[in-house]
């Protein structure tokens, strides 16, 4: 019980001035735009959540935390609608600052090309860019390398239509909505 408390205080701590201080807004632009130009390339949609802690509801219930950071970053797949491309080609970015957590969250399409290997691996490239809080340099690495496995495996055909199916801005707090 005391660790759950401890836990609570700890993402409550992590609050938005915390998240925006991290992420700025100068920052949010330039990810935006990296989103919108890699969107050019191939027909996938990519997602970037930012959350300073996880809701209370995720930090109170008996699951590990590591489970619980991966639910939290599935719900919002699901209710971001990530999965509702065309293609089946979504992508998720979610960051945890409270728990310097990172999740990647590919739809169906896309896992039929890659295993979890891979995107730990992409996670793991993060990470170490996180630990010395170089965030835009480890999010714009990640987003290259995810350009990169969409352009693989969803091509934009010349000439073919795009639609931008989802927002392209980075999404930041603790109850994103779509």
């Amino acid at each position: 019980m005391i660790k759950r408390f401890l836990r609570l205080l700890r993402h409550r701590w992590f609050d938005e001035g915390v998240m925006r201080r991290t992420i700025p807004a100068d920052m949010r632009e330039r990810l935006l735009r990296r989103v919108q130009a890699s969107e050019q390339h191939h027909t996938g949609e990519i997602r970037i959540v930012i959350e300073a802690g996880l809701p209370a509801s995720y930090l109170w219930r008996n699951a590990p935390l590591r489970s619980s950071i991966r639910q939290r970053a599935l719900t919002l797949f699901g209710k971001l609608r990530v999965w509702d491309t065309e293609h089946n080609n979504g992508v998720l970015i979610y960051l945890l600052l409270a728990e310097h957590a990172i999740e990647i969250v590919a739809d169906r399409g896309i896992d039929r090309h890659l295993g979890p290997q891979q995107w730990q691996a992409v996670i793991a490239r993060m990470r170490a860019d996180f630990r010395e809080a170089r965030f835009e340099e480890g999010l714009a690495e990640a987003l290259e390398e995810i350009t990169a496995v969409l352009v693989q495996h969803f091509p934009l055909e010349a000439g073919a239509a795009n639609p931008n199916e989802l927002p392209d801005a980075p999404l930041l707090g603790n109850d994103p909505r779509p």
